[in-house]
């Protein structure tokens, strides 16, 4: 465990708000905590540096160090069923779907009293289907198949303890034989007397017991049943809301409720249970035909859960203490800074102006769904000069890769090779933080995200530019009201991950007369989703061609919190040129170029935004890469929506070899210019267009622009034009300087 850390209730608070601060400290002596506005949040000594503003005499607190800890691994628990009336016979049936077979004991369902040591556990074991039932005196019998299970196979399992007939049977079948392949059988055992399988407990789901209890299961599992009598033929059962058993004890129906974390009985005890831990809903079943994909249009076929021993919702950590946000604190990106003994923290979160109620003319929307979307990115990278590098610069010390325990990024894959589709921010969030190094960068800091971002924070200080500070999950909150009332909104490096509400109220800003600026590369990309039901949490399912680290299997491209598809914007009819007249193109590893000024430059509708810069080469130079133009690279296309009056004012070029067109250009290159090599593709456009009403867009086109603001004392041609278009746009009436 890292020794200290923590996160917050929510990401941002208007006044007189509370945000709750949950933090774990290992020390013996007190925490304190102060508050800081953080400006800057690169390390690099060759850079503006960090620049966190003392704001202790505003908050202070000390508070009792304790140990909070996290428990990843996902399951099902049905607390009612501690309740159900003492059970002599007992018969288990579910249908799973194993993608670690050979990891050893999971188990499938149980009802278990670990203090007694009595009770029944259905496991799934390297030998095959394992029955474990507990004695009042000595050590659980164990009955096993002996059949190994075949990694991501349907198979029908169950267990059947009959004090009648004095026999035990435990049992697995295939639904689809394999040549040659011997994964079916069932085991006998005699029933005695000192057997205890009756465990007045809640019954697991793919867990044994409450965390910090292992032996979770790895894969999915569909249609869960409790019998109290002994059929002859339990592999035939199966589960018909219409049709039960008559000795039914409880029928969990995984096809209802998916956009939640509620599972349902359908049996006559209504032993309804919830889900810990975000295990993937929305998964095909065994009985997916795949004529429909969409899991709204025939949800039976989507009644499995896939459960993983690593995913991570809720942290559930108590509260330490509160900060109410005071009704004369500005708008902005603040942070509270933790400390104990040697050891430190900042957990930032922001300040919004009460709504409908701006205090300045531009507002930042901070892309805190793409931050979340990426929390705790292990991304392996992590070796001894990168580690050298983060302590002689003083940066955040702890990266995720050493750190499994609060969870992965959907940029990972589970420990099963699945795709991780939930994010959630109620646990510490380590790329999320000041200081916060994603690459040993040789030729600038290697931030990424929130750290990255502040480039901009720290631009807009020097240059007494006064904005507010809005977040994505604000925005989709509120809509249109919430920036309607701004001249400018103005996006950073990286606003990739969007909803159907906060894309919405973009397009109905530009489209109403509002000016957007955006200083960044492979913007409004990915479609996500979110659930009233679930807050603090979003969903991805990478469907589709595209730049990825995994993708979604067929039929599971439908995101199970709002039922919208997944996958790119672009495939969802929304191209980002149609909102902000470029979109993703070509991405390289960490490294930027530059741009080179163009004739259209000199068009009198644009020439402004050229004032005062003379250069043709531009952001030759900058913290991001080295340059401007780098890493993702984003650029016009009159196919895909970029606006007829579009002007593009500069264009980067000379980029690396290790470039590459993104597939969804290259597999479509008709819908471009027929016969265009790709490698045309590989550029940033840094684009101007008007939009109705008034409205206009600059979008710039790279995710290493902001790197090159503060280049020179902030006096560069990347600054300049940065600073005309939101001069011009906000009508600041502001002189250079």
């Amino acid at each position: 465990m890292i020794a200290l850390t923590g996160y917050t209730d929510r990401l941002s608070a208007t006044a007189g708000e509370r945000i709750a601060f949950k933090i774990s400290s290992s020390g013996t002596e007190p925490c304190q905590a102060r508050l800081v506005r953080i400006r800057s949040g690169d390390p690099n000594p060759d850079g503006p540096g960090m620049k966190l503003e003392d704001l202790s005499s505003r908050f202070t607190h000390s508070f009792a160090s304790r140990l909070q800890r996290s428990y990843p691994g996902s399951y099902a628990v049905v607390e009612r069923a501690a309740a159900l009336s003492p059970l002599a016979t007992i018969t288990v049936v579910a249908t799973i779907w194993p993608t670690l077979p050979d990891s050893g004991d999971q188990c499938i369902l149980s009802r278990w009293d670990a203090d007694a040591g009595i009770g029944i556990a259905l496991l799934a074991t390297p030998r095959g289907l394992a029955l474990e039932i507990g004695r009042t005196a000595g050590a659980p019998l164990r009955l096993e198949t002996g059949k190994p299970l075949r990694v991501r196979a349907w198979y029908r399992v169950w267990a059947v303890i009959d004090p009648a007939t004095r026999s035990v049977r435990v049992g697995q079948r295939p639904l689809r034989a394999e040549a040659l392949c011997d994964d079916s059988g069932e085991a006998w055992a005699p029933f005695d007397a000192g057997l205890a399988p009756d465990a007045r407990r809640p019954v697991f789901i793919a867990a044994q017991q409450a965390a910090p209890a292992r032996r979770y299961f790895n894969g999915k599992i569909e249609d869960p049943m409790i019998l109290s009598a002994a059929p002859a033929s339990p592999a035939d059962l199966t589960l018909d809301p219409a049709k039960l058993p008559a000795d039914t004890l409880a029928a969990w129906d995984f096809s209802r409720g998916i956009d939640g974390i509620d599972i349902e009985d359908v049996g006559p005890q209504r032993l309804h249970g919830v889900l810990v831990n975000l295990p993937a809903r929305a998964m095909k079943a065994s009985t997916w035909t795949g004529r429909d994909m969409r899991w709204s249009d025939t949800p039976r076929q989507y009644a499995a859960i896939h459960f993983h021993d690593d995913d991570l919702h809720d942290c559930g950590w108590q509260t330490d203490f509160s900060f109410t946000v005071p009704a004369d604190l500005r708008s902005g990106v603040y942070g509270m800074q933790l400390s104990c003994g040697p050891h430190r923290d900042t957990i930032p979160f922001y300040v919004r102006p009460p709504r409908g109620k701006p205090s300045a003319r531009i507002a930042y929307l901070a892309a805190t769904f793409t931050y979340q979307v990426y929390f705790n990115f292990a991304r392996g990278n992590l070796d001894e000069a990168m580690r050298q590098r983060m302590t002689a610069w003083n940066a955040a010390p702890s990266n995720p890769q050493d750190h499994p325990e609060f969870g992965l990024s959907t940029y990972n894959r589970h420990s099963d090779l699945s795709g991780v589709c939930y994010s959630s921010r109620l646990r510490p969030a380590l790329t999320f933080r000041p200081g916060f190094m994603t690459f040993n960068d040789p030729r600038g800091s290697g931030l990424r995200h929130f750290p990255a971002d502040t480039h901009l924070l720290d631009w807009l200080e020097a240059k007494g530019i006064e904005f507010d500070v809005i977040t994505d999950e604000d925005l989709d909150d509120h809509g249109l009201e919430l920036i309607k009332g701004y001249k400018v909104v103005v996006t950073g490096s990286h606003p990739e991950y969007h909803t159907p509400g906060t894309l919405d109220a973009l397009q109905a800003y530009v489209d109403g007369g509002g000016r957007l600026v955006y200083l960044g590369g492979n913007g409004f990309y990915w479609r996500v989703a979110r659930s009233p039901k679930l807050p603090g949490v979003l969903e991805i399912r990478r469907a589709g061609a595209a730049i990825r680290t995994w993708a979604a299997e067929p039929g599971e491209y439908h995101h199970a919190l709002d039922g919208g598809y997944g996958g790119l914007w672009r495939h969802n009819g929304r191209p980002p040129q149609m909102l902000a007249g470029i979109g993703f193109s070509a991405q390289g590893l960490f490294e930027g170029s530059y741009y080179r000024r163009l004739p259209a430059a000199d068009d009198p509708r644009v020439a402004w935004i050229m004032d005062g810069v003379g250069d043709e080469i531009l952001g030759d130079f900058g913290l991001s890469g080295g340059g401007a133009a780098g890493f993702e690279l984003d650029r016009t296309d009159r196919l895909l929506g970029t606006p007829y009056n579009a002007v593009v004012i500069a264009a980067s070029e000379k980029h690396q070899d290790h470039f590459v067109a993104v597939p969804e250009d290259v597999l479509g290159l008709a819908s471009t210019v027929p016969g265009v090599p790709a490698q045309q593709l590989i550029r940033a456009d840094m684009t101007y267009f008007d939009a109705p009403n008034g409205g206009a867009v600059f979008a710039t086109g790279s995710i290493t622009f902001c790197g090159s603001l503060a280049h020179n004392g902030y006096d560069n041609n990347i600054s300049r034009i940065v600073f005309n278009v939101l001069n011009r746009f906000g009508e600041l009436g502001l002189a250079w300087k």
